[in-house]
């Protein structure tokens, strides 16, 4: 006799006796947790709108309490998906979620642009992409407790990119975003790819508490929007996207009011402006001919959109390629504060590697006041295949100047071949245009053009040239309160051109002996 075999025998008989003895009422009360969207009739075929089928099968899960609705391995062609609190889509292997072509006129598709035709003065501020959500391949509004997981695909074939041939993005039926959400709370986004995605592959405006993870994103416009969004993580995301930003931080006027973009990490992303529609996703990587024209636009950007400020925001681990590298602009009001960019590889910048603007674009309510750029650190940045046209830029605008930036560890190796009459050139202020560095045109700096600032500090800074390059490698004008030390540059060239500075100090850069000015009108060091 085994007491303890027998032990074990008699539990586990009592323990399947209790199961299959639970009360019939308690079992049917127990609501199904995963809800396949073929048991609510999809079919999955490429050819028949699923749209109904799916969203009834959300509508499904909300009642319930919440769940996850399912989509196995096919070809699901859609309008509006409407997402709903507590529910979740997971994609399986396989499986497509693709954007219809819009309908004939008068005929239903996409959900209605909600603003559309409305006349408050805060439309204006911000195009109809940023100001509508529910013309969109799926979007969501006021909802909580949300996610889209899945290893499947989500194809905006027939998504309007806003402009250019195609259906208009205005035009009732039309949808012009992959993912659209507004006023959300508790959002993952993980493990799936966007292909063409219209507008934007996702527009995130008023989103608290948002995790977008292992998301890959290969566009003809924007990758992903965060926009008046507080509690962001983005990781582990690659984006191309030649013709517009990619992943793009925006404190637009598009709820009605200002809110800032605040407590966000970007990290471990890779970003391009420079590989072919959907060539990406199919890892086949084909860059563009030599006569076609692509801006390559593919960045990390602060703005355009403006009017609430970037708050606490650390970027890192990331690399560009073929793309615009770093833009941090404020232009409508905002207050661009407390931001860390640090371990960034770039590759073939096509403009200034670092572009940091305070403007005075101003598009927004009449009374807003000129905004600020303060608290800016970025570090341990390498940089190879940069344009001779431009070197960095760092500037604010007359009486209102970017402050306590720190840069440090930074090796940018570009083109070279800038000559005596670039170094003459005066860039233009160009404070209330779009802030984009292609405006102030060639640069007289192949390293950094420090203009308007107060309180800079650039540590181990090296600037090398591919070809001999006579431009100064740092010129500042009006700037307050300047410390360099370990800068080098290529032989040949000026170090610094100083116009309207003082408070300035240099050390441990040879071959310019270590100086300090307390004010300078003009000098060359």
């Amino acid at each position: 006799m085994n007491p303890r075999r027998d032990f074990l025998k008699i539990f586990g008989v009592a323990a399947a006796a209790g199961a299959v003895t639970a009360p019939p009422q308690a079992r049917a009360a127990e609501a199904p947790s995963t809800f396949d969207v073929r048991t609510f009739g999809a079919t999955g075929d490429g050819k028949t709108i699923d749209t109904p089928a799916i969203n009834k099968a959300i509508d499904a899960a909300a009642v319930a309490g919440g769940g996850t609705v399912r989509f196995p391995a096919g070809t699901y062609l859609c309008y509006s998906i409407r997402l709903k609190s507590n529910v979740g889509l997971y994609l399986d292997q396989g499986s497509k979620i693709i954007a219809a072509d819009p309908p004939p006129e008068g005929q239903p598709g996409y959900d209605l642009a909600e603003n559309a035709g409305v006349t408050e003065p805060w439309i204006q501020y911000q195009d109809f992409g940023h100001r509508n959500w529910h013309n969109s391949l799926i979007w969501g509004e006021g909802i909580s407790n949300v996610s889209i997981t899945g290893p499947g695909l989500i194809w905006g074939k027939g998504l309007s990119r806003g402009f250019g041939p195609g259906p208009r993005a205005e035009t009732p039926g039309v949808g012009n975003k992959a993912i659209g959400l507004k006023n959300c709370h508790n959002v993952i986004l993980r493990d799936f790819a966007i292909l063409h995605g219209g507008h934007f592959c996702v527009l995130a405006t008023g989103v608290d508490n948002l995790t977008v993870d292992n998301v890959t994103m290969d566009t003809i416009r924007d990758g992903i929007d965060i926009d008046c969004c507080r509690n962001v993580r983005v990781s582990n995301c690659n984006v191309n996207s030649p013709w517009d930003d990619g992943i793009c931080l925006k404190s637009s006027f598009g709820l009605g009011w200002a809110k800032p973009t605040e407590m966000v990490n970007i990290t471990n992303c890779y970003v391009s402006g420079c590989w072919q529609e959907g060539t990406l996703i199919d890892g086949t990587y084909k860059p563009f001919g030599p006569t076609e024209r692509i801006p390559h636009t593919g960045r990390i950007k602060f703005g355009t959109e403006s009017n609430g400020g970037f708050k606490n925001i650390a970027i890192s681990n990331c690399i560009l390629e073929g793309s615009q590298a770093l833009s941090l602009e404020s232009v409508d009001g905002a207050i661009m504060e407390d931001v860390t960019i640090t371990n960034i590889s770039m590759k073939n910048p096509v403009t200034a590697p670092i572009f940091m603007r305070l403007g005075r674009r101003m598009r927004g309510p009449k009374d807003a006041a000129i905004g600020t750029a303060r608290r800016i650190t970025i570090s341990n940045i390498t940089v190879s295949g940069a344009p001779t046209r431009q070197g960095s830029l760092i500037t604010g605008i007359p009486g209102h100047r970017i402050e306590s930036v720190k840069l440090s560890n930074i090796i940018v190796l570009h083109e070279g071949g800038g000559t005596a009459e670039q170094a003459a050139i005066n860039v233009p202020e160009q404070e209330d245009v779009y802030p984009d560095p292609g405006r102030f045109g060639a640069l007289p700096a192949q390293g950094f053009l420090i203009r308007h600032v107060k309180d800079v500090q650039l540590d181990g800074i090296q600037i090398l040239a591919a070809k001999p390059d006579v431009r100064p490698v740092m010129m500042l004008d009006e700037v307050e309160g300047a410390s360099f030390a370990h800068i080098k540059g290529p032989a040949g060239a000026p170090v610094f051109s100083l116009n309207g500075v003082s408070d300035f100090e240099v050390r441990a850069s040879q071959p310019v002996a270590d100086t300090y000015l307390e004010r300078v009108e003009k000098k060359t060091l």
